[in-house]
């Protein structure tokens, strides 16, 4: 079974940094693409962030780029996100998901997902 937690949200000022964790387990994480998706109150769920199964290429959107870093540790089954100079417009609900093999950072492109973890800025 499939399984992804996450970690390491909560309330941050803004200009202030966040690292979130993605634990994994039930399946063999090196072949998957994981990523970061975040939903904000009345807002559609939307694709932060992703990184691929085999040569480990990110995705980023434009709204967090040059802010936020993807980053996995295939021994660790972890995926990180690394968020930096953070903005009241980040905050959100932040989901890890993943699926076998190479994905676009698309949410229906993905089968498994976490619960999340509340990440709020502070301005």
């Amino acid at each position: 079974e499939v399984q992804l937690v996450e970690s390491g949200g909560g309330l941050v000022q803004a200009g202030g940094s966040l690292r979130l964790s993605c634990a994994a387990s039930g399946f063999t994480f090196a072949d998957y693409t994981i990523g970061w998706f975040r939903q904000a109150p009345g807002k559609e769920r939307e694709g932060v962030s992703c990184i691929t199964s085999s040569d480990g290429s990110v995705y980023y959107a434009d709204s967090v780029k040059g802010r936020f870093t993807i980053s996995r540790d295939n021994a660790k089954n972890t995926v990180y996100l690394q968020m930096n100079s953070l903005k009241p417009e980040d905050t959100a609900v932040y989901y890890c998901a993943a699926d076998h093999g190479e994905r676009l950072c698309v949410e229906a492109f993905f089968g498994s997902w976490g619960q999340g973890t509340q990440v709020t800025v502070s301005s």
